[in-house]
């Protein structure tokens, strides 16, 4: 079994409930950000097209692009170790802007490049829906709780 191919220990829906519960703040009071798929290896957000992610000329600012890379490779690793996941943290993120998204919701397309033991690597395409060009390219890699902490929650 490849990283790629790891199934996933916890649904779409389970991953947005366990951000929910943390991170309150992280939606505020309308959900921005939503975690629509989980499968092995990979994940699919999207990012509510709203006046609080646009910067002047209309499309979606750098940093809500960001944002989204960010938090769909997270969404990967809880997807994918679980609840301990909650306590991983961002070791490093890089995002290449490729082209002005389209005025509209933004899909981030999320993967595992690598699940090991201390860290978690993966990439995340983001396009404006509707349209196959790839608007940014991500690459992220997280620090993961150490496995006596991992172990204790499959207890």
């Amino acid at each position: 079994m490849t990283d790629k191919t790891r199934p996933s220990l916890l649904s779409a829906a389970q991953v947005s409930h366990l951000i929910d519960t943390n991170f309150p703040q992280a939606n505020g009071d309308s959900r921005l950000i939503t975690v629509e798929q989980v499968d092995p290896g990979g994940a699919v957000l999207r990012l509510k097209h709203d006046e609080r992610n646009m910067r002047h000329g209309g499309t979606i600012s750098g940093p809500a692009m960001f944002t989204l890379a960010d938090v769909s490779i997270y969404a990967l690793v809880l997807a994918h170790i679980g609840e301990p996941g909650l306590q991983s943290v961002t070791t490093n993120l890089n995002i290449n802007f490729l082209s002005r998204p389209h005025p509209g919701d933004l899909i981030a397309k999320a993967r595992l490049i690598k699940l090991g033991r201390r860290l978690a690597v993966g990439q995340v395409e983001l396009f404006s829906e509707g349209n196959p060009a790839c608007v940014a390219h991500a690459t992220g890699t997280y620090a993961i709780p150490p496995k006596h902490v991992v172990d204790d929650y499959h207890k």
